[in-house]
């Protein structure tokens, strides 16, 4: 019998201190020295998507914030699609997909709205900020000037030189040009120093001092590089020019070179205008220069006002379209929605110039650049127009690409913004689903398109005389 009571007491404490446990927990963590094994979710919990429709309640919400919150995992498998192969197939990294017929159906749709890094797609951006403010025939105008008198026999100005302009494609033989333009108006030798302002910039450089060096060595042939000679060389050629039969430019400056402003008793002798602005911005689309895309920027008051811009016009939320640079560099937050409404807006506002994205915009296969060697083969080549994107650790790793899809069965509009892996990734993913969205149409479908040598483009300059029309020559 004791033996029985012993037992039976023993019970009677382990259930109550199971009672305990149950009703009042496990106590302060911090007073005990055992932890529990973090829970696993149970296979009935996770959700997959083979064929998703539309959400009443959607799980990603606008944050303004690229991050991603707990409860937005299962979003991440979400693909909205009338195409089942396209609504399967799996989108890499933390990323956003929409694309749309030209009447505004989408074909996918997945984490459209949720702000991404854009990359270099904040090019189309700017493009469209400066196009819009200056049009797509604004010149670039740096201008020469002088402050002393001209003495015929000698062929020499007693006075300074001074150049002012902020063309952002300013180069070598830019600069040779200005000789050639000083020794047609029989100018050779400059008796006195080289003042440049200092908003010019030459050959990409960010420094006016490194610039000014650059045009005073470049002017006077005896001090010209061998590199800036073979420029002057391939312009001539790119342009269909002829050497001038004033012999080799060559311009004389017996003082030094100084970054200074302009005075006010300073006389203009001419201006060197740049290729048009159309010209330009598909250059700088090309080959995705960002310090043109930045210089570009400023014209307009910077990134700020770039997505001041594109937020009126498109009618898009700042939360949507946010920008801390005008190329693309560093972090900026743009959601594939907001760009979509960009390049609806883009589009109306070329054709308004009798333009069209091929202007402005690489094309695959057959433009020089980023989409050279995309969808170059022989069905695909010519029908993919778009601005690619690529950071290689900013966000984790970002890639980006966003234009006009041309099928048998129409044009689309997409983008694609992948974040969070390897961009080598992302551009495989991209090039493989954008064919996978043409083969839904038909197939791809070239446009009549003939490519205009970037060379070329680059070429077309001209000068302009005070009180006297600009000698055109293109």
């Amino acid at each position: 019998m004791n033996s029985f009571r012993t037992k039976n007491s023993l019970l009677l404490i382990v259930a109550a201190m199971l009672l305990y446990t149950g009703v009042y927990g496990q106590g302060d963590s911090s007073q005990t020295t055992t932890s529990t094994a973090p829970s696993k979710p149970l296979f009935q919990d996770l959700k997959v998507y083979s064929d998703p429709s539309a959400s009443t309640n959607p799980l990603v919400k606008k944050t303004g914030s690229s991050s991603i919150s707990p409860t937005q995992g299962a979003s991440l498998k979400l693909v909205r699609s009338s195409f089942p192969i396209l609504a399967e197939t799996a989108i890499p990294g933390y990323s956003g997909v929409l694309v749309e017929t030209m009447d505004g159906n989408v074909v996918v749709d997945s984490m459209s709205n949720v702000p991404l890094n854009p990359a270099s797609n904040v090019k189309i951006a700017t493009s469209y900020a400066v196009l819009k403010t200056f049009g797509p025939d604004y010149r670039f105008p740096t201008s020469v000037w002088t402050d002393g008198s001209y003495e015929k026999e000698t062929q020499t100005i007693h006075g300074n030189l001074y150049i002012s302009g902020r063309d952002p494609i300013f180069g070598f033989e830019h600069a040779v040009a200005l000789a050639a333009e000083l020794n047609r108006m029989g100018i050779r030798t400059i008796s006195g120093d080289l003042i440049v302002t200092d908003n010019f910039a030459m050959n990409y450089s960010t420094s006016p001092q490194r610039s000014s060096q650059a045009l005073f060595t470049t002017l006077d042939a005896a001090k010209r590089s061998a590199a800036a000679s073979r420029t002057w060389t391939n312009y001539l050629i790119n342009s269909g020019k002829t050497n001038p039969s004033t012999g080799l430019p060559t311009v004389m400056i017996t003082g030094s070179v100084y970054v200074q402003p302009m005075p006010s008793n300073a006389k203009l002798l001419f201006t060197h205008e740049s290729t048009p602005m159309r010209d330009i911005v598909k250059v700088m689309m090309c080959y995705s220069n960002n310090f043109v895309a930045e210089r570009l920027g400023d014209m307009v008051g910077g990134p700020y006002a770039v997505a001041r811009l594109v937020q009126q016009n498109a009618r898009v939320q700042p939360y949507e379209f946010s920008l801390a640079t005008s190329s693309g560099l560093g972090i900026n937050r743009v959601s594939p929605a907001a760009m979509m409404k960009l390049l609806r807006v883009l589009r109306t506002d070329l054709a308004s110039y009798k333009m069209t994205f091929a202007d402005i915009m690489p094309v695959a296969g057959l433009d020089r650049g980023t989409l050279e060697n995309r969808f170059d083969t022989d069905f695909a080549s010519g029908s993919i127009i778009g601005k690619t994107g690529t950071l290689g650790q900013t966000d984790g790793g970002a890639s980006a690409l966003s234009g006009e899809i041309n099928t048998r069965n129409g044009k689309l509009l997409f983008v694609i913004f992948n974040q969070r892996g390897s961009t080598a990734r992302f551009r495989s993913f991209q090039n493989n689903y954008v064919s996978l969205i043409q083969s839904q149409f038909g197939g791809p479908a070239p446009i009549a398109y003939t490519p205009i040598s970037l060379d070329y483009r680059m070429s077309r300059t001209r000068f302009s005389y005070p009180g006297r029309m600009a000698a055109n020559n293109e």
